[in-house]
C-alpha cells in the first residue's frame, strides 16, 4: 500500500500555548487536523468562559487563510470552580473541562488539590453535556513517578466514574497497561486518548545512552510492557481509544535546561507517525477509526467531511523549527525518518 486516504482527523488533546507561539503551532496542527481540543494550562490558566472565548479568538486569528480549522475550547478546573462557571462555559461554546492535579505537569500549579469539593462541578458538567478531561496522576512526592497513573486510577478515577454515572470522562494520554484495562472495562462514557510518543517510545528512549530531554513528557514514558499494551489496544480498533497528540511546544533552551520542561512537539509529524505505528502493527485499516471517527462519536460531534491523503514517501523530521520570536523548537522525532508523508 503506497497511499492512504482518511476522513480528515481531529486532535483530541493539544497544547497551542499563546502569543507569538500561535503563529507556529496553529498552522502546524491545521495542516492536517480539522479540529483540536485545546488545553487551557496557559499562564494564567483559562479558568473562565470569557478567557476561553478570548483565547479562541487568538487561535482563530492564527489559522492560515483558506484553511478550515475549528479550535474546541476547554476550561481549567481549580478548587474554586463553581457550577455557575460551568454553565457560563457551556453557553460560550466550551465543550469540556480539564482537571489537572496540582503540580502534575506544565503550568498546573493552580490545579486541583482535593476532589471532594469538585463533585458538584462534575455533576454540573454532566447536566450541561460537557466532558471531563483528566490528567490522571497523583502528585505526592513519595509515590514513584512510574506508578502515579495506576495510583490515580485506584484512588480517584474509579470514584469519579462511579459517583457521576452520566458524566463523560476522557482519561488523557494514558501510558500504562492498568489505564488501558481500566478504560476497556469501565462503564459507557469512558474513553482515552493516546499520544504518538507513548506508542513509539518507552523509558529506554528517555534514559539509555544519556538523558534525552526532547523525549521527556508527562506522564513520563513507561517500560516497554506498557507500550506494547497501548499498541495492542489501538490495533484492536476499540472505539474507546482515539487520537490525542498532547503536542506541547517548548523553546529549545527550556527543554535543554537543568530542569527541562515536559512535552513533545509532534504537530508537524503526528498523523504521519501514527500511520507508521499502525503500519508496524499491520493495522492500517484501523487508523481511520482511531484518527477520524472514534473521537467525534464520543464527543457527540459530526465527522469531518474533508479527507487527507498520506503517501509512502520517507522524509526526515527537521532538527529544529524556527519560532517567530527568534528562538527554536526541537520537534518530536527530530532528525529521524518517517515513512509516511501528508500529500498535497
Amino acid at each position: 500500500m503506497n497511499e492512504i486516504t482518511l476522513i480528515k482527523p481531529d486532535d483530541w488533546h493539544l497544547h497551542f500555548r499563546d502569543g507569538d507561539m500561535l503563529r507556529e503551532t496553529v498552522p502546524a496542527t491545521a495542516r492536517c487536523f480539522g479540529r483540536a481540543i485545546v488545553m487551557p494550562n496557559l499562564v494564567p490558566p483559562v479558568t473562565t468562559a470569557q478567557m476561553a472565548v478570548e483565547y479562541r479568538e487568538r487561535i482563530e486569528a492564527a489559522v492560515p487563510n483558506n484553511t478550515q480549522f475549528t479550535p474546541l475550547m476547554t476550561i481549567y478546573l481549580t478548587d474554586k470552580t463553581t457550577r455557575e462557571e460551568i454553565k457560563a462555559a457551556k453557553a460560550a461554546g466550551v465543550v469540556a473541562a480539564k482537571m489537572y492535579p496540582a503540580g502534575a505537569t506544565t503550568n498546573s500549579d493552580a490545579g486541583v488539590s482535593g476532589l471532594d469539593s469538585l463533585f458538584p462541578v462534575f455533576e454540573a458538567l454532566a447536566e450541561e453535556g460537557m466532558l471531563l478531561l483528566i490528567h490522571g496522576e497523583v502528585t505526592e512526592k513519595h509515590v514513584d513517578i512510574f506508578d502515579r497513573e495506576k495510583e490515580f486510577i485506584d484512588r480517584h478515577l474509579v470514584r469519579i466514574v462511579e459517583k457521576v454515572p452520566s458524566l463523560k470522562v476522557v482519561f488523557e494520554h494514558i501510558t500504562t497497561k492498568e489505564a488501558a484495562q481500566f478504560v476497556m472495562e469501565a462503564r459507557e462514557g469512558v474513553a482515552a486518548t493516546i499520544t504518538p510518543q507513548h506508542l513509539l517510545l518507552n523509558r529506554n528512549d528517555l534514559l539509555v545512552g544519556g538523558i534525552r530531554p526532547h523525549n521527556y513528557c508527562l506522564p513520563v514514558l513507561k517500560r516497554n510492557i506498557h507500550q506494547e499494551v497501548l499498541r495492542a489496544v489501538v490495533a484492536s480498533g476499540s472505539e474507546r481509544f482515539f487520537l490525542g497528540t498532547d503536542s506541547a511546544p517548548h523553546p529549545k533552551h527550556k527543554k535543554e535546561h537543568c530542569c527541562g520542561c515536559a512535552g513533545c512537539y509532534s504537530a508537524w509529524s503526528a498523523i504521519e507517525l501514527y500511520a507508521q505505528v499502525f503500519e508496524e502493527l499491520n493495522a492500517l485499516d484501523k487508523l481511520e477509526g482511531f484518527a477520524s471517527l472514534h473521537g467525534p462519536k464520543f464527543y457527540g460531534l459530526p465527522v469531518n467531511t474533508e479527507t487527507i491523503t498520506l503517501e509512502k514517501s520517507p522524509w526526515t523530521v527537521p532538527d529544529e523549527i524556527a519560532l517567530p520570536a527568534g528562538d527554536s523548537i526541537v520537534p518530536f522525532f527530530a532528525g529521524q525518518t518517517v515513512n509516511w508523508k501528508l500529500k498535497g
